[in-house]
C-alpha cells in the first residue's frame, strides 16, 4: 500500500471537490444553454435581437427599449439645449449706476438696477427695456465671456418700454446676436423659451407657451402698450429685457413685466412683441427717439365734477380748451372752449369740442389717445370723431409733432 503524506491528501480532496463543482456548474451552464439562455450576440444575433428578447422576457413590459433610447434627451430637451447654446451668448446682463444724495446733501453714484438685454447687431447694439436703465448714470454691458463694456444710451421708447444701447467691442471680438422673428403671426398654446439673467444668475433658461396675445398692459407710467404678449415662461427680476423666443430661435418679444401680489413669477409674464421693436429700433438708432403725431390742441381729459359742472353729453373723452392758432386742428374747424373756468392751478376752457375716439379707438382718457397715435407720424392724417353738443361729427386731422404741440409756446 501507498502511503500520501498529509500535504498529498488535501491535494487530492481540493482537486476532487473542484471537478465535482466545474461539473456541476457545467450541467448547469448546461441546462441554462438548452433551456433558459438566450443567444449571446456574438453566436448569431445583433445587438438589437438581444434587447428585443430580453425586453419580452422583462418582469416590466412598459419599459420600452429603442433606438433613441439611447440617447441622454428626449426630442424637446433637445431643442432647448440647442437653442440655449446657440443664442445665450448673444444675452448679455446690463447693471446701472445711478446718482443719490449722501447726508451731505453731495452727489454720489450708487448701485442701480440690473437686467437683460439681447444683442442685435455685431456693432455692439442692444435692445432691451427703458425700465433696465432709466435714470442710469452709467451703464454697463455683461457679455457670456466674462467681459464687460461700458455702454451709451443710443435711444429709449418709454411708451413701449423699449431702449437701445451700444458699447464698441474690440477689433477681431465677434458677437453672437439675436434674430429677430415675427409676432404677428402666433398662436396659443405655441412653444416659447425666455432667456436672462434673474436674480444676477447667469444667463437661465424658462420654457413656456404662449397663454394670451393682444394684451393692452399700462405701465408704471401710466402708458398703454398694446398687443403684449402674455406668457407662462417664469420671467422673474433681472428677466427684463432679455429674448422671448420661438423654437426656431427667433426673438418674438423682449420680456418685460409679470403680474404677481408676491413679487416673484406666478405664471403671468408679458412680453413687448418684437413687431414693435422692429418698428421703433431704426428710429432710436437714427433720431434717439420715436417721431410720433400729435393733435396740435390743449386737451383735458373729462372727470365726474367737470361732467357734471359743464352738464356734458358724454361722461369720457378728451375736451379740446385750447388750439393752437392757424395749426392743423383749427384749420380742420375743430372748436376750442370759450368759458375759462379755473381748476385747482389750471384754467379749463369750457365750450369746446370733444374728441371721443381717433381711427376708430375710443379716446376716453389721455392714455388711450397715446395709445391710438402710437403708431402714427407727423403729417399723417387720422380721422377723428367728435362730440358737440348733441352732436357727432368726424374730421379728418393731420397731425403735428408731438414735442412741438406738447412744448406750450405756440398755444393761444
Amino acid at each position: 500500500m501507498k502511503l500520501y503524506s498529509r500535504g498529498q491528501v488535501l491535494l487530492f480532496c481540493g482537486l476532487s471537490g473542484l471537478i465535482v463543482a466545474m461539473g456541476a456548474v457545467g450541467f448547469g451552464l448546461w441546462r441554462i444553454h438548452t433551456e433558459e439562455r438566450p443567444p449571446l450576440a456574438s453566436d448569431t444575433d445583433s445587438l438589437k435581437e438581444v434587447a428585443l428578447d430580453l425586453r419580452q422576457s422583462s418582469p416590466a413590459p412598459s419599459l420600452q427599449f429603442n433606438a433613441a433610447d439611447i440617447l441622454p434627451y428626449t426630442e424637446d430637451e433637445r431643442e432647448n439645449i440647442t437653442i440655449y447654446e446657440r443664442l445665450n451668448g448673444a444675452v448679455v446682463n446690463i447693471t446701472t449706476e445711478t446718482v443719490g444724495i449722501n447726508w451731505f446733501l453731495e452727489p454720489v453714484p450708487q448701485e442701480g438696477g440690473s437686467g437683460s438685454g439681447s444683442i442685435i447687431d455685431t456693432r455692439g447694439y442692444v435692445l432691451t427695456n427703458n425700465h433696465v436703465v432709466e435714470n442710469a448714470y452709467k451703464v454697463f454691458i455683461n457679455l457670456a465671456d466674462g467681459s464687460q463694456f461700458e455702454g451709451t444710451l443710443v435711444g429709449t421708447d418709454a411708451e413701449n418700454d423699449i431702449a437701445v444701447l451700444k458699447f464698441n467691442p474690440p477689433r477681431g471680438m465677434e458677437l453672437r446676436t439675436v434674430p429677430f422673428g415675427d409676432s404677428g403671426n402666433l398662436k396659443v398654446g405655441q412653444k416659447v423659451l425666455a432667456i436672462g439673467n434673474p436674480f444676477a444668475l447667469e444667463r437661465t433658461l424658462t420654457v413656456g407657451i404662449v397663454s394670451g396675445l393682444g394684451r393692452p398692459i399700462k405701465t408704471s407710467r401710466q402708458h398703454i402698450i398694446r398687443d403684449m404678449i402674455q406668457t407662462d415662461a417664469s420671467i422673474n427680476p433681472g428677466n427684463s429685457g432679455g429674448p422671448l423666443l420661438d423654437t426656431q430661435g427667433r426673438m418674438i418679444g423682449i420680456n418685460t413685466m409679470i403680474y404677481s401680489p408676491s413679487g416673484g413669477s406666478v405664471g403671468i409674464g408679458f412680453a413687448v412683441p418684437v413687431n414693435t421693436a422692429k418698428r421703433v429700433v431704426a428710429e432710436l438708432i437714427e433720431y434717439g427717439k420715436v417721431k410720433r403725431g400729435w393733435i396740435d390742441a390743449t386737451l383735458v381729459q373729462l372727470f365726474p365734477a367737470l361732467v357734471r359742472y359743464a352738464k356734458l353729453p358724454v361722461s369720457g373723452g378728451l375736451l379740446v380748451s385750447r388750439t393752437k392758432r392757424n395749426g392743423f386742428a383749427d384749420r380742420a374747424g375743430i372748436r376750442q372752449g370759450s368759458e375759462p373756468v379755473k381748476y385747482g392751478s389750471s384754467v379749463i376752457y369750457l365750450g369746446g369740442d370733444i374728441i371721443t375716439s381717433v381711427d376708430g379707438m375710443k379716446t376716453e382718457t389721455l392714455a388711450d389717445l397715446y395709445s391710438a397715435l402710437e403708431d402714427n407720424k407727423p403729417g399723417e392724417k387720422v380721422a377723428v370723431e367728435i362730440q358737440r353738443g348733441r352732436e357727432t361729427i368726424k374730421v379728418e386731422l393731420p397731425l403735428a409733432d408731438r414735442e412741438e404741440v406738447l412744448n406750450p409756446e405756440g398755444i393761444r
